[in-house]
């Protein structure tokens, strides 16, 4: 297996923050934000967005913890970790996931929001979309493009799970 690191620790932080300023200028009312984080790597996401949201605009947004398993329809599983500190309610959330693939993880998430309540919007920020897409979605905020080939697989190492932040491409 070959493996190539496509961003590094730099790179990501720069993508990171521009998905953060991108946010602030697409959003009127920040304080009807909610930051809903796709286990795992989505919700360390949402909480370096949500620290970079704090020092530009000096705002406290909530981080929701969204559990996909449940809704997919690849896999069952009973249990619901989800946690989702605020009604959502007619507020905007914005879904977070490290990368963008076929869609269905996204579906799922959503299944999963709107079990919880109705959001006046949902969008979609992803740190990596690498394309091939089987449903019809689209991340609002990207990134990094990196196209794909369905013979490689995208790895994103962050601090919090893997001691060190980079995104790989590894061809199978």
């Amino acid at each position: 297996m070959k493996t190539k690191e496509v961003v590094d620790d730099v790179t990501m932080n720069r993508a990171i923050t521009r998905i953060t300023y991108e946010i602030i200028e697409r959003n009127k009312d920040l304080n009807q934000l909610v930051l809903a984080g796709i286990k795992t790597r989505g919700v360390h996401l949402a909480h370096r967005i949500q620290k970079r949201l704090a020092q530009l605009e000096n705002i406290d947004i909530p981080i929701a913890e969204v559990d996909t398993r449940p809704f997919r329809d690849d896999i069952k599983v009973e249990e619901d970790t989800t946690a989702i500190p605020v009604d959502i309610t007619d507020r905007q959330v914005i879904l977070i996931d490290d990368v963008l693939y076929t869609g269905r993880t996204i579906r799922a998430a959503i299944d999963n929001l709107v079990s919880h309540g109705r959001p006046s919007r949902i969008g979609l920020a992803a740190l990596v979309d690498r394309g091939h897409r089987e449903l019809p979605i689209r991340a609002d905020y990207v990134g990094k493009n990196i196209p794909t080939s369905h013979t490689e697989e995208i790895i994103v190492e962050m601090t919090e799970t893997d001691g060190q932040d980079r995104v790989l491409i590894v061809a199978k």
